[in-house]
């Protein structure tokens, strides 16, 4: 698809959706060798520590619609913790990372949870991921102990990567994709409902009271995903 602007042809991608992920966790887990895996298909050698926040763009498709991730890239330091904050309201998922050859990366999820449930959107996507399992000699974090961590912290969905090997990351995007992509579906067919029982209600009135009860519920089921 191609827009005009100042006289020239312009080419726009056409999408069903645009969402936004977060990844968030630990300096050092691997949030942006999982990042560059996934949009780039390369896994950085000697990757710095990223400086406040940087984001990739991806289209994947989701049964027969272009889904665009804008996926952000968080540092997990202490001193960008402010920087990082601001970007938690808008998200439409949370990846929060830990390295499973790293004790320390898991102690400190419980922070990383109270900072979500602090400033992101009660219906965000959390995804749990235990990154690094090519470190198999090296593990401190076993996979049943990440996955209880998940179930009673009401996690969306977790599994274990690898950036170096590539296991599991593209599942682990093309899975976030799915899953907010129905969420949105199902958000659309019920607002798309509401709107066609104001349509057959009698009376201007009723419409008016059926189309604000109906938004008054979206706004109320899923938040700022809209």
């Amino acid at each position: 698809m191609y827009y005009q602007h100042k006289g020239r042809l312009h080419w726009m991608e056409d999408y069903k959706y645009l969402f936004k992920v977060v990844l968030v966790g630990n300096a050092g887990v691997g949030k942006t060798c999982l990042v560059r895996k996934f949009t780039q298909g390369i896994f950085p050698p000697g990757q710095s520590a990223t400086i406040g926040v940087d984001f990739m763009i991806k289209t994947v498709k989701v049964g027969n619609d272009k889904i665009k991730l804008q996926i952000w890239d968080t540092a997990g330091q202490e001193r960008f913790r402010s920087i990082t904050q601001s970007y938690y309201r808008s998200a439409h998922a949370i990846v929060l990372v830990y390295d499973v050859s790293c004790q320390p990366s898991f102690d400190c999820l419980p922070e990383w949870l109270g900072e979500i449930e602090s400033y992101a959107n009660r219906r965000v996507l959390k995804i749990l991921v235990g990154n690094k399992v090519d470190k198999g000699d090296e593990r401190e974090v076993p996979e049943r102990i990440g996955k209880d961590f998940s179930d009673v912290n009401s996690f969306d969905y977790f599994l274990e990567t690898s950036a170096l090997d590539a296991t599991n990351v593209d599942q682990l995007f093309e899975q976030v994709a799915t899953r907010l992509t129905n969420d949105m579906k199902a958000t659309d067919e019920r607002l798309h409902q509401y709107r066609s029982d104001a349509n057959t209600s009698s009376g201007q009135n009723g419409q008016i009271r059926l189309l604000d009860r109906a938004q008054n519920q979206i706004n109320s089921c899923c938040g700022s995903r809209q």
